[in-house]
């Protein structure tokens, strides 16, 4: 599984839950740090997107097979390379845009590669399916106790410092969850 984006907050949960379920996790980002913080919540292997090529990273990694799973909260430049390096068959989770491109990903290449592309919106799933995401949650709650999982919250702000948690996450520094104190 490859995980764009992958020392925030979506992207370190993923790791985690990918790692619980037994998947081999490949995580990029864009600086050695985050990288570090992404190896030390289990990503298997790591890329440095802004400094090696990723598609050449990923088939090197792969073996040339490809990813069975993108999971792409980023958008943007990113995508296209990533779904260039899908495995027959894979999956491409679309969770966000925060590079604030929305891709425009050429067809063929699903065609290809017989892989499938999957909105994933929690807001409205949740909306829609409130008995499954119940589920999910009640899922999430006992890996927690039981340590599968372990939320990295990197910060914690009293509610008059919201605005600079706003800020942190705007700028790219947060690593993992921040949290705002009422």
């Amino acid at each position: 599984m490859l995980v764009l984006g992958a020392a925030g907050g979506i992207g370190l949960a993923t790791i985690e839950l990918a790692k619980a379920l037994g998947a081999r996790v490949i995580a990029a980002a864009s600086s050695a740090e985050k990288l570090a913080t992404c190896r030390a919540q289990g990503a298997d292997e790591v890329i440095n997107y802004r400094q090696q090529n990723l598609r050449d990273e990923l088939k090197r990694l792969t073996g040339g097979r490809g990813v069975d799973v993108v999971m792409d909260p980023v958008g943007g430049d990113y995508a296209e390379p990533a779904l260039r390096s899908m495995a027959w068959r894979g999956r491409y989770l679309v969770v966000g845009f925060a590079d604030g491109q929305i891709p425009r990903l050429p067809l063929n290449l699903v065609l290809l590669k017989g892989c499938v592309i999957v909105g994933v919106f929690w807001g409205d799933f949740i909306r829609r399916e409130p008995k499954a995401a119940q589920q999910d949650l009640t899922d999430l709650v006992a890996w927690l106790k039981q340590g599968r999982i372990k939320p990295l919250i990197s910060g914690r702000y009293a509610l008059a410092e919201g605005a600079q948690a706003i800020l942190e996450l705007s700028q790219r520094r947060a690593r993992g969850k921040l949290v705002v104190l009422p």
